[in-house]
């Protein structure tokens, strides 16, 4: 596969913003989150609540939306604030991708469940040159040889990639 034809999902948008390691080990199918506890709660949550939407619309096995609503507006649930940069960027990142696509006057709003909150998401000018920035920088990352060096966040010990990392 050459550069040309590499895809970004969604997720792949997400863990960027998170860890260039993760992403990295994400890509070439090394997958540590089948038994991490925080994966587990966050599909929990994700399986109790909206319950009455049509969920996980799938668009091109790029993006990956969490359900619409009627009013054009795009919901991701997450679980908490903790990544909410790349919560965010990953919204950003979906309505980019719909509006290359043809797709326009989307907006995007993130859902916290268990806070009881949301957060509205818009599509900057801005931002598209971000996303096409950050996209070149996710194709070169996910083709290097190796992982990137280890840079040590907070959010680490939560990270179900820990044990590879540190151990």
């Amino acid at each position: 596969m050459n550069d040309n034809e590499l895809r970004v999902t969604g997720l792949m948008f997400y863990y960027y913003w998170v860890c260039d390691r993760k992403l990295w080990y994400f890509y070439n199918n090394i997958c540590m989150e089948q038994n991490n506890e925080n994966v587990a709660l966050g599909k929990l949550l994700d399986e109790k609540t909206y319950s009455k939407e049509k969920k996980h619309i799938n668009i091109d096995n790029v993006i990956n939306i969490d359900f619409i609503e009627k009013d054009n507006i795009l919901h991701e649930i997450k679980k908490s604030k903790k990544i909410e940069e790349a919560s965010i960027w990953q919204l950003k990142y979906y309505l980019y991708y719909l509006k290359q696509k043809g797709v326009y006057g989307l907006v995007g709003r993130i859902d916290y469940p268990l806070l009881k909150q949301t957060k509205e998401v818009k599509l900057l000018d801005s931002d598209e040159v971000i996303i096409e920035k950050v996209l070149d920088n996710i194709k070169k990352i996910i083709l290097e040889e190796k992982p990137r060096s280890l840079y040590k966040k907070a959010i680490c010990k939560n990270c179900s990639y820990y044990d590879l990392c540190y151990i």
